[in-house]
């Protein structure tokens, strides 16, 4: 599928995609005590599909307690516990739901982006999922939305975006306002990064390799995925550099501004050394800064290296969110970058510092308005695509970030949570992630089924999508674009309007 001057292709279909190890993790849990008869009652009644039997058999199937919309059901007449001859059963809240996730990543979160990625349909925009619980970033910002809505079809409105806004070089054009962060091979397992490349070309948009080399089970779907240059040159070739349609300079993460990378001795097995030009089991460090760049002359020279190498590679520029981040901005604009990629302070795996996420960077929700204030008051701002990264965790997420400035968005947690992760912060100890998401462990890494994953990815970029919609129909808005830097439409908890 060509990237160039493209228009919005079909999208992709979302298939249903459970998770047998994710059934375990439910709000509610429904017990049935041995007084039951067997009658069946409580399977004709329940339209949830909790209870069933199978034909020809008399005893009745455990209760499928995830599919039970709990305690709320007991003012319908079908209600289960209230109908049942024998009062044998019971609905309680689970003790195990509440321990799921954290404050960012709530336990209503996770389960609804597991839903939207087995399901590919979008939750509503007042769905509990759709907020978190830090009391803070876009957990403060609401969309003033007006009363009612028209079903909006998937041929009425365009979510499409360009990502070269520059006379020269290709007209690039990606389908939807997002595309997956780098994770590098050697803090994601090599299943995780092509998951994330097939959704990327299923979706025409991108996938980034991050720091740790481009493996070659990703060379079918070159013509989606990013590579990166980071700090540490883990990886760098001259080859990969070639393939690439857009290479992408790291220079800081959110995440972790000022300490640069580190990827421990027990996850550099043989295979990642290889990739990453090291040597096995040694801890690796991506120092901070590139200490080559210290002026925008320089930093020219950096993105002049890339396009002697490959002219036709567009030019991203990743960097964290200090106080002066619109000059750093403007910045990369006249070094040559096409994409000015503002990673935020929220962002990061189980492998990024706590103290290092909550107290250095700017949250992206300040960097995001303020660069494009710069930027358009320096009319430079229809030249550079800025994409936002760092807590990017929902649809509505997404929303905010284009309404306070952003042409789109990266996302990476979210990504790794659609695959099954359950926010343990077990990224970077030992084997790594039990799942197979975030392991190179040999074994761990047969966790996660590469098909599987890739159609839950497609899935919840459908229901973002999805969302993405219905808030623009509410709007009137047929284009993504009319939604770019609507302050107005936003509103602080207590009903304060956004001043940008």
């Amino acid at each position: 599928m060509s990237l160039v001057e493209s228009k919005e292709k079909c999208v992709p279909e979302a298939s249903w995609v459970p998770a047998e190890r994710l059934k375990m993790i439910n709000r509610y849990v429904v017990e049935r005590k041995g007084s039951c008869i067997s009658c069946g009652l409580c399977g004709s009644l329940c339209p949830y599909g909790v209870h069933k039997r199978i034909e020809g058999h008399a005893s009745i199937l455990p209760p499928f307690d995830q599919r039970c919309i709990g305690p709320s059901c007991s003012s319908n007449d079908f209600y289960c516990v209230k109908r049942c001859p024998t009062s044998s059963l019971s609905v309680s809240n689970s003790e195990t739901f509440p321990a799921l996730g954290d404050v960012r990543w709530t336990s209503e979160m996770v389960l609804g982006t597991w839903k939207m990625a087995e399901t590919g349909k979008a939750l509503p925009l007042d769905h509990p999922a759709n907020v978190g619980a830090c009391g803070g970033g876009f957990d403060q910002l609401h969309f003033r939305l007006p009363k009612g809505s028209k079903p909006v079809k998937d041929h009425e409105f365009t979510t499409a975006i360009d990502l070269n806004r520059r006379s020269r070089g290709p007209r690039v054009k990606i389908d939807l306002p997002i595309y997956g962060g780098g994770m590098s091979y050697g803090s994601v397992s090599l299943h995780t990064m092509v998951a994330k490349a097939r959704c990327a070309q299923a979706w025409n948009t991108f996938t980034c390799t991050g720091e740790g080399g481009y493996p070659s089970e990703l060379l079918p779907y070159q013509k989606h995925v990013i590579t990166q240059v980071a700090t540490g040159l883990f990886g760098v070739k001259e080859e990969s550099i070639k393939r690439a349609p857009i290479v992408e300079f790291k220079y800081a993460q959110g995440a972790k501004p000022g300490l640069g990378g580190h990827l421990l001795y027990e996850k550099n097995t043989p295979l990642v050394a290889k990739m990453r030009q090291a040597v096995p089991y040694t801890s690796l460090f991506s120092p901070f800064p590139f200490h080559s760049v210290y002026s925008v002359e320089d930093h020219k020279k950096h993105l002049d290296w890339i396009s002697s190498i490959n002219p036709n590679a567009l030019l991203s520029v990743k960097v964290s969110t200090p106080n002066d981040v619109e000059m750093v901005a403007v910045g990369s604009y006249f070094a040559g970058a096409n994409i000015v990629h503002l990673d935020g302070g929220y962002g990061g795996t189980g492998a990024a510092p706590e103290i290092a996420k909550k107290n250095i960077a700017t949250p992206i929700e300040y960097a995001i308005p303020k660069v494009h204030r710069f930027l358009t008051n320096e009319g430079i701002r229809d030249e550079v695509t800025l994409i936002a990264s760092g807590g990017v965790r929902t649809g509505l997420d997404m929303a905010k970030a284009i309404a306070l400035g952003a042409d789109g968005v990266v996302i990476g947690t979210a990504e790794l949570v659609a695959m099954g992760c359950v926010r343990c912060g077990n990224c970077e100890s030992g084997r790594g992630c039990p799942r197979g998401i975030a392991t190179t462990d040999p074994e761990l890494m047969m966790q996660l089924e590469t098909d599987w994953a890739a159609q839950r990815l497609i899935n919840l970029y459908g229901a973002w999508r999805q969302q993405l919609g219905d808030l623009m129909s509410r709007f009137g808005m047929k284009d993504v674009s009319e939604l770019r830097g609507r302050t107005d439409l936003l509103r602080f908890d207590g009903g304060k309007e956004v001043k940008a």
